[in-house]
């Protein structure tokens, strides 16, 4: 253990170190200031006191500050107001905006397709062939007004009758598959059948009954088939059809019998498909009788 000379002596030391390493801090001082101290050619960039140009992207000294972002176009203000466009148009929706054109535009009507010569030649003659039908639909129409009209002025009258009837005399080798018979676009008679019915009926009754005075006509449409066996067995692939028509006049107070004749015409040497044929019969017998030949009421 040290005695108090000791102690005293260490304190000493001690106060005597300490002062040395103050004085020494001292003296070195300055020449750490010079070390840490900047030059004046290194000055910071950007330093208003340096002259020299300023550094990219830096705004130039005495230069206005630059205006606020404005924000993106569709975006609203911290007011809450819808923010103008960038390049200064108005915005959408606005009185002074400019009417967007739209984009759509009407198809161009299609030219109509050329019509050749014969395609036109076909339709006009169809179109004539109808104006005839009205022609004479037109015809028939008056005459018929014109006769009712002449009866009823004249105080009434007895009127006329008219028979029809369809008549087969096709040979074995024809089978009768429909027939039709039309007077005055009014259909009396229409039938079709494959059995071989209707074949079998040889005398077929279409119309009697009373019609008025005047002229009248009568449509007929025949269907057969060729019928055979044994050699002559190619005749079921045969189809024949025929049409004709006929006009008569019916005479106030008389009765027209008028037989329809599906027949077959030529000989052995006409050709089997200009074999088939109608023709009309036509007989007027005075006064008002039934199909029986009795008078009528």
């Amino acid at each position: 253990m040290l005695g108090p000379h000791a102690r005293f002596a260490c304190r000493l030391a001690a106060l005597l170190f300490v002062a040395c390493s103050f004085v020494m801090g001292a003296e070195n001082l300055p020449f750490a200031l010079a070390q840490t101290a900047p030059e004046p050619d290194d000055a910071p960039a950007g330093d208003p006191s340096v002259d020299g140009p300023p550094a990219a992207g830096a705004p130039a000294a005495g230069a206005a500050p630059s205006a606020a972002p404005s924000p993106p176009s569709g975006e609203t203000t911290p007011d809450g107001g819808a923010a103008p466009p960038a390049d200064g148009s108005p915005p959408a929706g606005s009185e002074d905006a400019p009417p967007t054109p739209s984009s759509t535009t009407a198809p161009e009507p299609s030219a109509p397709p050329a019509v050749d010569g014969a395609t036109y030649a076909v339709r006009l003659r169809d179109l004539q062939q109808r104006i005839d039908q009205l022609k004479e639909q037109i015809r028939r129409s008056h005459t018929r007004l014109s006769l009712l009209s002449d009866t009823i002025l004249a105080g009434g009258g007895s009127g006329a009758r008219a028979g029809l009837s369809l008549q087969n005399k096709f040979s074995n080798q024809f089978r009768l598959t429909r027939a039709l018979v039309v007077l005055d676009g009014a259909v009396q008679y229409n039938k079709q059948d494959l059995s071989g019915a209707l074949h079998e009926q040889k005398n077929i009754p279409v119309f009697n009954g009373s019609i008025p005075p005047g002229d009248h006509t009568v449509q007929v449409l025949i269907k057969l088939r060729g019928y055979g066996y044994g050699v002559f067995s190619y005749l079921r692939g045969y189809e024949f059809e025929v049409r004709s028509s006929h006009s008569f006049t019916a005479v106030e107070g008389k009765t027209t019998r008028l037989r329809i004749l599906a027949y077959e015409k030529g000989g052995v040497t006409t050709k089997l498909e200009d074999r088939p044929a109608v023709r009309f019969l036509e007989t007027v017998t005075t006064g008002l009788v039934d199909a029986n030949g009795q008078p009528a009421n």
